[in-house]
């Protein structure tokens, strides 16, 4: 396969955003990603390569970076970086970022409310886009992107999130955020913030160590069973959340069983009555983030009575009994920091006084 090569001469290959193939859990973060990431030198170059093996060479930091949606945007800004960052598609609702970051976001100009138009992003200025997308299902919606040759003769590196972005190639069920933790220690050594992106990465693995000695040895046959409802995604037939996608691995960690556990691949359009065959335990009303708590509240509200009104759903378990979770969608289907909040906000609901 042809690389895609920008300057340099020898770099080291990391991990993470374009890891090298598309296996997910532990082998993710291994190899060369982990000791590039842990320098905090910020050392270049850099190479990076992409869902398929296609190689990106950074002789530099970037200096005027684009981010399709809120997700890159804010491990962006998380990391330092928000200075270089020139516009986003996707921004994130006032508010819906945590506050040390939402102010930051707020200068970012919006080039997009959805998927950034093509003639917009090759004419941005850019030198990177960060784009969490690529083989997501993400439907028809998607508009009508850039080719690597297009990007090439803009001048942009095109690189993705890639625990995100290549989900659906993923070669095995993804179990923990390891491909997260990936992404991070490589956009921090891009964008030379490695030392910034190790403590994020510490923080996120302590929280989650946390969460394994709790409820982590609990038997697969006591768990309880958990059902993501997309609601945004439509209620006639319902998304189900898959063993490659993130979310997968966030219920996984918390001490639950996905429903849809058997499910290969990303996300995927299932009946009803396969959700009442599953009957969970537990649902969480996965909607998105609306701009204000009021918004998403109402969202959330919206979600929880099409459940209990709607006469294939409301006999389930989880409806029965109550048993719903609050937590917005993107911060479990996206990769991102807050991964490992949500992880630690599950396993605090399923498992009462076992998660401090």
């Amino acid at each position: 396969m042809r690389a895609r090569v920008w300057g340099g001469l020898s770099a080291v290959v990391l991990g993470g955003l374009m890891v090298t193939g598309c296996g997910g859990g532990k082998d993710t973060a291994g190899g060369s990603a982990g000791g590039a990431g842990n320098t905090g030198s910020g050392a270049h170059p850099v190479t990076v390569t992409d869902c398929t093996g296609a190689r990106t060479v950074f002789s530099a930091p970037p200096e005027r970076i684009v981010t399709s949606n809120g997700a890159g945007l804010e491990l962006l800004l998380r990391l330092g970086a928000g200075d270089k960052v020139i516009g986003t598609g996707f921004p994130p609702g006032r508010g819906t970022l945590p506050a040390d970051v939402d102010a930051q976001a707020r200068k970012v100009r919006v080039l997009s409310r959805t998927v950034i138009p093509k003639e917009k992003l090759l004419g941005s200025g850019a030198d990177l886009y960060l784009d969490t997308f690529a083989s997501m299902n993400m439907g028809a919606g998607m508009g009508d992107t850039p080719t690597e040759e297009e990007f090439r003769a803009a001048g942009i590196k095109h690189v993705f999130l890639k625990s995100t972005a290549c989900a659906a190639t993923r070669k095995s069920p993804l179990t923990d955020l390891s491909a997260v933790e990936a992404d991070i220690t490589t956009l921090g050594a891009v964008t030379g913030t490695s030392a910034r992106a190790k403590e994020l990465v510490g923080g996120m693995q302590e929280k989650l160590a946390a969460v394994r000695d709790a409820v982590g040895g609990t038997a697969a046959g006591e768990r309880p069973t958990y059902f993501f409802f997309d609601y945004d995604a439509g209620t006639r037939q319902p998304m189900a959340v898959c063993n490659r996608q993130i979310a997968h691995a966030v219920i996984t960690l918390a001490g639950a069983r996905n429903v849809f556990a058997d499910c290969d691949g990303d996300f995927r359009q299932v009946g009803w009555e396969d959700v009442i065959a599953r009957n969970p335990d537990w649902i969480q009303l996965g909607v998105r983030t609306r701009g204000s708590e009021a918004a998403n509240e109402k969202a959330f509200d919206a979600a929880r009575k099409w459940l209990e009104t709607n006469s294939a759903t409301k006999g389930l378990k989880a409806v029965r009994e109550g048993r719903f979770l609050r937590i917005n969608s993107e911060r479990t289907t996206i990769a991102g920091v807050g991964n490992a909040d949500t992880v630690e906000e599950i396993a605090k609901a399923l498992h009462p006084g076992k998660v401090g």
